[in-house]
């Protein structure tokens, strides 16, 4: 009888460990899926499910290493057209299937293709943030179309500090209510601030840098564009 309670004592004891190991590992995933951060919720970014996993690992340039040659950017069924090659000039590292970079790039022009059929604002602010990567090649030579979304982008930048600030009105692609921004001077100075009044839902946020800053800071802005 005195076996038998102990055995089972055990096997209960051993339950309740895993049972605790269990919920300390569920717990340990929300609390870290919920630090993950995210866009403001009423920001004008593109959803976060329309950003793939490997975003960030995305190719911005071309190799360092020994890339295919020229001659050798063939698919293995059919051939890439003009722009496609373009595209893929010094850019496909040695024992890389061509169409795979490729593939890489086209995913890129969609991805901006379909934020900008909703949002151009938010398509060019994807691109200032970093969200969406290698977008200079991939418009230029895959989906030139969307150059207009690229050239919005390149005069645009991001939140943060940014250091000799052209003078000049822009405007937040957000509609966040906590962005707040500052133009400082080289000594430090607060040469202008805002918004003046803390912001509604759906306001336009503008910021004016004045001659002579030295430095503009954002926070809860997303991304600024020329207004």
């Amino acid at each position: 009888m005195y076996r038998r309670s102990a055995a089972a004592a055990v096997l209960l004891a051993a339950a309740l460990t895993l049972t605790g190991c269990s919920s300390k590992a569920d717990g340990t995933a929300d609390t870290a899926k919920a630090a993950e951060p995210k866009p403001p919720a009423s920001s004008s970014a593109p959803d976060p499910a329309d950003v793939p996993a490997d975003a960030a690992t995305a190719p911005q340039a071309k190799p360092p290493g020994p890339v295919l040659p020229d001659a050798k950017l063939t698919p293995k069924t059919g051939s890439f057209k003009e722009n496609e090659k373009k595209y893929l000039s010094g850019r496909v590292p040695e024992k890389t299937d061509p169409a795979a970079v490729l593939q890489t790039g086209q995913e890129t022009c969609q991805r901006v293709e379909r934020t900008a059929k909703r949002d151009k604002d938010a398509a060019a602010a994807s691109i200032i943030s970093g969200e969406v990567t290698g977008a200079k090649d991939a418009i230029t030579f895959l989906c030139p179309d969307q150059k207009p979304v690229l050239a919005a982008a390149e005069k645009g930048f991001g939140d943060g500090p940014r250091t000799a600030p052209a003078p000049g009105t822009y405007r937040a692609l957000t509609q966040s209510t906590t962005c707040t921004w500052e133009a400082r001077a080289k000594d430090g100075a607060v040469l202008a601030s805002g918004p003046e009044a803390p912001p509604k839902p759906g306001d336009r946020i503008t910021a004016t840098v004045p001659s002579g800053a030295a430095q503009f800071t954002s926070t809860g802005c997303y991304a600024w564009i020329p207004a």
